[in-house]
């Protein structure tokens, strides 16, 4: 087995296979039995002997007396209220529900939101089940999705039919009441937090026995109704898609639906599609808005239970995506679903079958399919699914998507027990497969053929100090961080093997995290020159699959679609960096030169990063916010946050001092994206400054804020910053002097909001209020003026009242303002930042991403509450 870098004690044990799943935010979520437990990584990763010693915050999501967890699945980043990730769970009672991080600054408690067990019974009993008992209560055929299960029936498409909308408001929405026991123990000079939170007593309906019926059915149904009724309510495996944006007809791009799709397997077979909007706008405090839910299909997928789920997405337009659902079953078929992309976004009133059947995988056979992993990909226009099987091997299947043709690559007997979790790494070029024979397994894809490669055994930095004894009995579920350099795999004890006394009391199972940066991707790769011969244990060819696999990974974040998580690649860099920094620079100097100079130059880092700093106005933005995260957090990474902040703000009031080499390009880079913001901000109120009209919240355009302190950051810096900036503040300025409206706000001056006194603008980070009268008494003892210190909103560099704010995790600056999406979307500088178009400024979904890292912006919380780590 190879080593782990780090591990993480579960006091209950999983009982169901896909035991774990990794969110895009950097949340580790665990079915643990009875309990779900979150887990993110600390504060102080800086390293990885930090990592080691307490990187990861345990926090139980809830527990119930009974039910045991049998399914979990993140939705992706957008759709909590904070732009974070939605939780669906799913019990071995058959019940779904929806949680939401916590809010509050001293409390670990997940929120339920949704119960769409609740939801699918009103919808079913509305229709009376489909049963034809009742003329004024029956469902027609047309009315539930019917499909055969011969293969490639693509053009089975059903009728359009009516739709009951169900959605979820502050009044339906109930909060169930928990209760948190926290306690505290000192383990090896580390304080570690268990919260428990227990389910107080209500009402709910129990799954176990059907819910009320309506007025208008009869009570007493016969035996065989009620086990199909219980069939249909009982969920068995859950699964979100990714967040889907549509276009309106006619409509700007204010008006676009974003949502997600999240998809029940029942024990009948049958799988319910529910439509899950994501919030318009983004909070950090407590907000009595809910998402609306909606029931969007029912499909008859399977004869048996619905054991497994998966979804993926055609196309690179993400404003135009086609939707592929996969369905595994305990009758052992596999079934591809493909969307009608035009019904998605259809009105909620009258709809027709969104999804019809595009293959049948895998027939019905006596081997029921366990797990499943479903990957496209749209570079190469191949998608990739596995399929898991309990007699212990899986199937790779291949299907080119312009053509739709399907090939299966092989049928390896992987394992000798069920294998209870798939996941593809690197685009489908690798996948981890494990079973219940407690064997972990690494596989490349070929053209047409899989086989398999040894994990490694080194991991760089330090090495496992955990006393952790080997006595594991299975492994039950296999997740991949968002940049795909690390593994996590969830295995249980032999409780049997472990002290009756300490150890199997309070170890049921643990998580165990490994590298994946030195595996094989499929492709042959060339041994990096300055690397020839094997040191630490690690041979050529392992570095350079480490140096492919990282740049491949910095190359994926490329894209602004994608959320800013550079943990995995952080923590591995900074491992790396203390046994062998030459390495981490050899990495960092290749994709500088392929990035921003467009081929490797093969020169030193002291010459390479001039002819960067000359070429960050030509380059994405996107580019610039991992050039800042990796200089914070990598090779800056012996200086604290306040320090580097610091010593920027510093830096042209000190030329004497030599600056360091990643200060000064972490300062032009800061400034660049300061520049642009500043830029956007004048041109959307010169653009918008014609307009005439209320704004409403939800159309409005962006309008910037904190003119007059833009103004004053163009004036002092009018030698450096580009003549456009310039140019545009004196016609801003011109502007708000003209409006009569304007002139008392863009003239008034800042005061603090402790004392009242006047705040002048000498740094856009940081203000200082003017020192307020003495009163009688400070004069009779002494005491000197004392001047607030308050921090500067690092988008509109206004002073920031004392209210929660949003906070980034890298640099540490706070922000009240959010910058505009076209900011974290621009290929370069503007060129005529007067001719941008009016849709650039859109209000519509602002994303609370910092300024200058591009990572999502969070509450501050305390440094013992679980919150996700980007960096």
């Amino acid at each position: 087995m190879a080593s782990r870098f780090q591990e993480a004690p579960l006091v209950s044990s999983p009982s169901y296979p896909n035991a774990v799943a990794w969110s895009s935010e950097n949340l580790i979520a665990v079915a643990a039995g009875h309990l779900v437990i979150i887990l993110s990584f600390g504060l102080h990763s800086s390293a990885l002997a930090d990592l080691l010693t307490g990187g990861l915050l345990p926090s139980s999501l809830k527990r119930e007396r009974g039910p045991c967890v049998r399914s979990l699945s993140w939705s992706e980043i957008g759709m909590s209220p904070n732009h974070g990730c939605l939780l669906a769970v799913c019990t071995a009672e058959g019940r779904v529900k929806l949680y939401r991080p916590p809010y509050s600054d001293y409390c670990a408690e997940w929120i339920e939101i949704v119960d769409v067990s609740d939801m699918l019974y009103e919808n079913l009993s509305s229709m009376n089940f489909g049963e034809p008992n009742s003329p004024s209560t029956s469902l027609s055929k047309d009315q539930v999705v019917q499909h055969d299960h011969e293969e490639d029936e693509r053009n089975s498409i059903p009728k359009a039919r009516k739709r009951r909308r169900t959605s979820v408001n502050n009044n339906s929405l109930h909060e169930t009441s928990i209760t948190v026991r926290a306690s505290c123990s000192k383990q090896d000079s580390q304080t570690v937090l268990e919260i428990e939170a227990y389910e107080q007593p209500s009402n709910a309906h129990n799954c176990h026995s059907l819910p009320k019926e309506p007025k208008n059915i009869s009570p007493e149904i016969s035996p065989d109704k009620y086990v199909s009724r219980e069939a249909l309510l009982s969920a068995l495996s859950v699964a979100w898609s990714s967040l889907l944006t549509f276009s309106s007809e006619g409509s700007s791009c204010e008006n676009m639906l974003r949502f997600s799709l999240l998809a029940i397997g029942s024990k009948s077979g049958s799988v319910s599609i529910w439509k899950v909007h994501a919030p318009e706008c983004y909070h950090i405090e407590r907000s009595n808005v809910s998402p609306i839910v909606e029931l969007t299909a029912i499909i008859q997928a399977h004869s048996s239970w619905v054991s497994t789920l998966s979804w993926g997405i055609f196309g690179c337009d993400s404003s135009n995506p086609q939707v592929v659902l996969v369905t595994g079953s305990c009758d052992g078929s596999v079934k591809i679903w493909i969307s009608n992309k035009e019904d998605l976004q259809k009105s909620v009133e009258i709809y027709k079958s969104s999804f019809f059947l595009l293959k049948q995988v895998v027939t019905v056979n006596p081997v029921p399919v366990s797990t499943l992993s479903f990957v496209v990909n749209n570079h190469s226009n191949v998608m990739h699914l596995a399929i898991g099987k309990g007699s212990g091997s899986f199937e790779v299947w291949k299907c080119d998507i312009s053509t739709r043709k399907f090939k299966q690559i092989a049928s390896p007997m992987a394992h000798v027990q069920v294998v209870t979790g798939l996941a593809w790494s690197y685009d489908g070029r690798c996948l981890y497969s494990c079973s219940q024979d407690n064997y972990l397994r690494n596989w490349i894809l070929g053209e047409n053929t899989i086989s398999e490669v040894p994990i490694l055994a080194n991991t760089p930095g330090l090495s496992s100090t955990t006393d952790f004894p080997d006595d594991f009995l299975s492994c039950l579920g296999v997740a991949l961080s968002p940049g795909n350099l690390a593994v996590a795999m969830v295995r249980r004890f032999n409780v049997e093997l472990l002290d009756p006394m300490y150890q199997a009391r309070s170890q049921k199972a643990a998580i165990e995290f490994l590298w994946n940066g030195a595996q094989q991707s499929g492709e042959s790769e060339d041994s990096s020159e300055t690397i020839t011969e094997a040191i630490l244990g690690f041979s050529k060819n392992e570095f350079a699959y480490w140096e492919s696999n990282l740049l491949w990974s910095l190359k994926e974040f490329k894209d602004s679609n994608k959320p800013l998580v550079l943990w995995d690649m952080i923590a591995a860099m900074l491992a790396f960096k203390q046994s062998m920094p030459e390495f981490v620079e050899l990495v960092i100097t290749k994709w500088l030169s392929m990035s921003y100079l467009g081929f490797h130059a093969d020169i030193p880092m002291e010459d390479l990063v001039p002819k960067i700093s000359k070429r960050f106005s030509a380059v994405p933005s996107r580019l610039l916010h991992i050039l800042n995260v990796i200089a914070r957090r990598v090779m800056l990474s012996e200086l604290k946050t306040e320090e580097i902040n610091r010593k920027l703000q510093c830096q042209r009031t000190n030329n004497e001092e030599e600056v360091d080499l990643w200060l000064k390009l972490l300062e032009e880079s800061e400034r660049e994206l300061r520049e642009r913001l500043v830029g956007l901000s004048f041109s959307a109120y010169l653009t918008t400054d014609l307009s005439v009209g209320v704004d409403s919240p939800s159309t409005a355009n962006w309008r910037p804020a904190g003119l007059a302190q833009l103004q004053q950051w163009v004036e002092i810096n009018h030698d450096i910053v580009c003549n456009q900036l310039v140019t545009l503040s004196l016609e801003v300025k011109s502007s708000l002097t003209r409006s009569s409206n304007s002139t008392e706000e863009a003239m008034e001056e800042e005061e603090c909001p402790y004392c009242a006194a006047p705040i002048h603008f000498q740094s856009p980070e940081e203000a200082f209020c003017q020192s307020p009268h003495q009163n009688k008494k400070s004069k009779e003892k002494g005491r000197c003026d004392q001047r607030h210190k308050l921090e500067r909103c690092c988008v509109s560099m206004q002073v920031c009242p004392p209210i929660p704010l949003w906070f980034c995790k890298c640099c540490n600056r706070m922000t009240l303002e959010l910058a505009p999406e076209s900011l974290f979307a621009l290929p370069s500088f503007p060129t005529d930042l007067k001719s941008l178009p009016e849709s650039c400024f859109s209000k519509v979904a602002l994303k609370p991403f910092c300024l200058f890292c591009g990572i999502l912006l969070q509450r501050r919380q305390p440094e013992f509450l679980l919150s996700a780590s980007p960096v």
